[in-house]
């Protein structure tokens, strides 16, 4: 996360910013829309690992052709009542998994649940920004993908599994709800990035070596360690995880699956990535659902916190008060390097670089 009251960028010219270098890029608008919309949101809900800094990637890959910018929809393959398989024709991975969200939404209005997986996307972002677009239509939403960032797994020193990041939201009341989105690793890749970009260290349990030894040197990263760390603190369970996420989303959907996704910044093939999409209508259930959900909630939050903490936070928390800073300071807080990045894009694209202001807070 950057620090607050650094550099302050408006969300609408965030949005220009995004628009404006994916076409240059060779993306159609409404794709390039798409792309912004998921990664200013990123960036407002203070993912920053999955926001603006992943533009490199994006331009990248539909300058060198390897994904299509837009220009054609992706195609339901096979479907029932309540399930699609979803080819995403090589687009944008935002476009994809926007287009499949909203299947499994339909279905879940129409049978209680609706289960959607897809082949031949690609990075799709944040996993939060489509199960939040079930919960904001009253359903509970799940997003799952396959990655092409490698973790090693415990007992190896072979690149494996990806994040495999997952998220789950749920409905509460007055607009309050559960808001889920986690790795199976114990931090994004995009962490050590930003580590990397701000001249820090990394903090111990994050990442291997090529060896497979534990590293806090950023450029000796070779791979994240599954969530839980080594096999001693239940590692495990984190590999666990990412294989049921890569089930899920690779082997159910047909797509590529684990180490043998083409890695970022290579453009020797397309990606094929795999993803996952459910939405499930609380009302096919017992009924009270958002009263339950919303007790749920408050209990935990009104529990006693530890000695040096102020409260107890629930799944979403978090987010809601790095957007609330962010409606406070005018826009959204980056690191001077952040931007000093993304001109640099700008700028090799024959795009106006952002306009900012400096604030202290």
């Amino acid at each position: 996360m950057a620090e607050a009251g650094e550099i302050i960028v408006n969300m609408a010219e965030l949005d220009r910013y995004v628009v404006s270098c994916m076409m240059a890029s060779g993306a159609t608008e409404d794709s390039a829309r798409v792309l912004s919309d998921l990664l200013v949101t990123a960036d407002y809900r203070g993912h920053y690992t999955h926001g603006l800094c992943r533009i490199d990637v994006y331009t990248s890959d539909v300058k060198c052709g390897v994904t299509c910018g837009g220009g054609k929809d992706p195609t339901v393959v096979k479907e029932t009542v309540a399930t699609a398989l979803i080819d995403g024709n090589n687009l944008l991975g935002p476009v994809v998994g926007k287009f499949a969200m909203d299947v499994a939404i339909q279905k879940a209005k129409t049978a209680g649940v609706g289960i959607v997986t897809v082949r031949g996307s690609n990075h799709y972002g944040i996993a939060g920004w489509y199960s939040l677009r079930a919960t904001k239509q009253g359903l509970l939403g799940m997003s799952m993908t396959n990655s092409d960032k490698v973790m090693i797994p415990t007992r190896s020193k072979t690149r494996s599994l990806g994040t495999n990041p997952l998220s789950m939201t749920a409905p509460g009341k007055d607009g309050d709800s559960f808001e889920l989105d986690m790795a199976c690793t114990t931090v994004a890749w995009g962490k050590v990035e930003i580590k990397k970009m701000k001249g820090e260290t990394l903090p111990t349990g994050w990442a291997l070596d090529k060896g497979g030894k534990e590293t806090c040197d950023t450029s000796a990263v070779a791979g994240l360690l599954p969530l839980g760390g080594l096999e001693q603190n239940s590692g495990y369970k984190g590999y666990g995880l990412a294989m049921m996420v890569e089930i899920l989303t690779s082997v159910l959907s047909g797509a590529e699956m684990c180490s043998f996704v083409r890695k970022w910044k290579t453009y020797e093939k397309p990606a094929n990535l795999g993803h996952c999409f459910l939405a499930i209508d609380p009302g096919a259930f017992a009924e009270g659902f958002t009263d339950r959900m919303q007790n749920l909630m408050d209990h935990n939050r009104n529990l006693e916190p530890v000695e040096g903490e102020e409260e107890v936070l629930v799944a979403g928390d978090p987010e809601r008060q790095h957007m609330a800073l962010c409606d406070k300071l005018g826009g959204i807080p980056y690191h001077p390097n952040q931007i000093e990045f993304l001109d640099d894009i700008a700028k090799s694209l024959g795009v106006d670089p952002l306009e900012h202001v400096t604030k202290s807070c």
